[in-house]
This record gives structure tokens, C-alpha cells and sequence, in this order.
């Protein structure tokens, strides 16, 4: 075999690598405008905080991370990422799904959200009646016991409502839950802070409330089913209201929120928010 036999073949399979080394990229490169340009027409359905979650999604989950496993299984096993969603439903009162399942005793939806890569805090172990873990936090913290959870809820009240599934629970996890709750009251301060009872008058707060022209501008005062008062944006419920004195009410039990009801011959008419760089007044209509 004679060198020019050996250059000629050299070129050949040369030629033919080389064909290829253009051929690949270029088929792949003309797929991609190919998909760009038929995966492109979705744009038109992104949400205005695109690349964040459309909040519509977002606030779903948690809301149905209260009672709807179904539905959050859902929402979640398409996108595990929203097992950390969080919502602020007014004023600051930031809310997690797991959050949610938390201070309503939904142990089913804990497990699952855990499963998916939730957060669990200390409220979340209250409610799974983690006695020495709760504990623990307590003396490595002392005083973590007096914050509160989502909608002013007490790390008591956590403990508590994790026996709502006791049907559903372990012996073991039974005296694990009781036995947290004895050790959380004997503390004397796991369940906050006391406020005045608002039991007489409360109709004469019920009712809309405007501050602008808006569809939107304005607040919605009603009763819920703990025949508590709640504060929320126009036509809808809100987080409730403690009473501090006359008229005057904590939002949620928050520090830096208070909500005060002006009163003219035992009529309500408005309402003043302060917040610490706003106070606004909305006119009862």
C-alpha cells in the first residue's frame, strides 16, 4: 500500500467526519428553532411575575393545604417546589402549606408535604406531638415558646389541635401529643398573650368600609364560625381581630398592626389601619 493510497483514504474518512461534525450540530440547531418557535406561543399565558410561580398557583396551595390533600397532591406532584409555597394573606401574616396543615391538625398533609420537601418548624413538631423536640428548642431558646404561628396562633394551640386525627393515631404518638401539652402549659406563656373578650356589640362593626373610588379600595369587617370579628380586604374574610380597649383591636395579635373603629352616638363610622408608615382611614358605608 503506497502512501497516496493511505492520503486518499486519510481524505475520504477525513471528508466524512467532517460532513458529519457539521451535519449534527446543524440538524440540531435547526430543531431547536423548530421548537422554539412552536414552545414560544405559550409566552402569552405568563403570569406579570414570570419567573416566579404565578401567585394564583401559589395562593391555592396553601389555602387547600388546610383541608385538601387531594387537590394538594395535585398542585405539588407536578412541581415538589410547592411544598414550600407562602402566602401572605394581609398585614404580614405570611403563611407556608405546611404552615396551613399545621395549625389546623392535618397530619396527613404534613406527612406529604414533608415527603416533598416542605420546611417543618417548631409549630409543625407541636402538632405532630414531638415532645422531645419541641422541648428541646424550648431550652436551647428559652422563650421561643411566646411566638406565634400563622393568624396569631400559639404554639399551644399547635400542640392541641394535633389531636384533632386521634382516631387515626398511635398510642405511642397519643401520649406524645398529651404529654407536650402538659409540659407547653405548665410553662404558663406557650399561648400568648390575653386580650379583652369582645363578647356584646360586635354587630355595630360588621359592614364595608371605603377608603378610595376603587372596586378594591376598601375593607370588609365580618363574624367567622368562632364568632370572632375578622378584618379583610373588601367583600372577604380577613385575619381576626383582639380587642384592646374600646374600639381599638391587635390585627391577628401582631405588634405593629392595630385597627381602630371611630364611634359617633353608638354608630361605627370608619375604621383607622395603622401600620408603621401608613395610616389610613376607611369611611363605613
Amino acid at each position: 500500500m503506497n502512501k497516496h493510497s493511505i492520503s486518499r483514504r486519510a481524505l475520504v474518512k477525513s471528508s466524512v467526519f467532517g460532513i458529519l461534525a457539521v451535519s449534527i450540530p446543524s440538524i440540531t440547531y435547526a430543531k431547536s428553532i423548530y421548537d422554539f418557535n412552536n414552545t414560544n406561543n405559550a409566552k402569552d399565558n405568563l403570569s406579570n411575575r414570570y419567573p416566579a410561580i404565578d401567585d394564583a398557583i401559589v395562593n391555592e396551595v396553601v389555602g387547600k393545604s388546610h383541608f385538601d390533600l387531594d387537590r394538594v397532591k395535585e398542585l405539588v406532584d407536578k412541581r415538589p417546589e410547592l411544598s414550600r409555597a407562602t402566602w401572605d394573606w394581609g398585614f404580614g401574616d405570611w403563611e407556608s402549606a405546611i404552615g396551613a396543615a399545621s395549625h389546623v391538625g392535618r397530619r396527613d398533609i404534613i406527612a406529604y408535604l414533608l415527603s416533598k420537601g416542605a420546611k417543618a418548624n417548631i409549630f409543625t413538631f407541636a402538632t405532630l406531638g414531638a415532645y422531645d423536640t419541641v422541648k428541646s428548642m424550648i431550652e436551647f431558646y428559652p422563650g421561643i415558646q411566646e411566638n406565634y404561628g400563622p393568624h396569631g396562633i400559639s404554639l399551644l394551640q399547635h400542640a392541641t389541635v394535633g389531636l384533632r386525627m386521634k382516631d387515626k393515631m398511635t398510642a405511642d404518638q397519643i401520649t406524645n401529643s398529651e404529654k407536650l401539652i402538659s409540659y407547653l402549659e405548665q410553662l404558663g406563656n406557650a399561648d400568648g398573650a390575653t386580650f379583652e373578650e369582645l363578647t356584646e356589640g360586635k354587630e355595630k362593626y360588621l359592614g364595608d368600609y371605603k377608603y378610595g373610588e376603587g372596586d378594591n379600595e376598601g375593607f370588609s369587617v365580618k363574624q367567622n364560625m368562632r364568632d370572632m370579628l375578622t378584618f379583610g380586604s373588601l367583600g372577604n374574610f380577613g385575619g381576626a381581630l383582639y380587642k384592646v380597649k374600646d374600639h381599638e383591636f391587635r390585627y391577628n395579635k401582631f405588634p405593629s398592626v392595630f385597627i381602630s373603629f371611630q364611634v359617633e352616638n353608638e354608630q361605627v363610622i370608619s375604621v383607622t389601619v395603622k401600620e408603621p408608615d401608613l395610616t389610613l382611614v376607611a369611611k363605613k358605608v
